[in-house]
């Protein structure tokens, strides 16, 4: 870990708050779980579920044997039906088509974090993470991704980000 030997309100144009927080993140100085429980958790879109506290619910999916993996009109689709029926606020999607007849790389930049992509249309393989925090419901990608894409095989792992400890 690389510790900082000064404080951030000796760089010039940083913010007293900004220096707080980047002071904060370079020695680690989060706040620990019982500070936490002291204030309005509703402001920071932390999710509290099975006895944790975290930033939010980030699944890496893996789909095999999936068609049109290079149309961009429907990878744009997919994402855009992931963030409706996931209940998140897209902000920016943006997609790029290596061509001729190669894969797509992009994300869906939303509120509640992004959805990313990328596909190898000559091996059917896609790999996609969906990462969303507050109210969001990132599982529903699972089944959204599946109908646009109809893979013969689909795994995905989950992990929860930000857990406070």
């Amino acid at each position: 870990m690389c510790r900082m030997s000064y404080t951030f309100n000796q760089i010039q144009g940083v913010s007293p708050e900004l220096s707080t927080t980047l002071t904060a993140v370079a020695t680690q100085n989060w706040p620990q779980h019982d500070q936490i429980e002291d204030r309005d958790q509703s402001l920071d879109h932390f999710i509290s579920k099975d006895g944790e506290i975290f930033a939010g619910t980030h699944l890496i999916i893996d789909l095999w044997g999936a068609k049109d993996l290079d149309c961009l009109e429907r990878m744009e689709a997919a994402m855009r039906a992931c963030v409706d029926e996931c209940n998140a606020t897209l902000l920016h999607i943006h997609l790029h088509h290596f061509t001729p007849n190669g894969g797509i790389s992009g994300v869906a930049v939303l509120a509640e974090s992004h959805i990313s992509v990328h596909t190898w249309p000559e091996k059917d393989y896609a790999a996609f993470d969906v990462f969303m925090c507050g109210d969001s419901n990132p599982h529903r990608a699972i089944e959204i991704l599946d109908r646009y894409f109809r893979p013969t095989r689909s795994e995905y792992v989950e992990e929860r980000r930000g857990k406070i400890r």
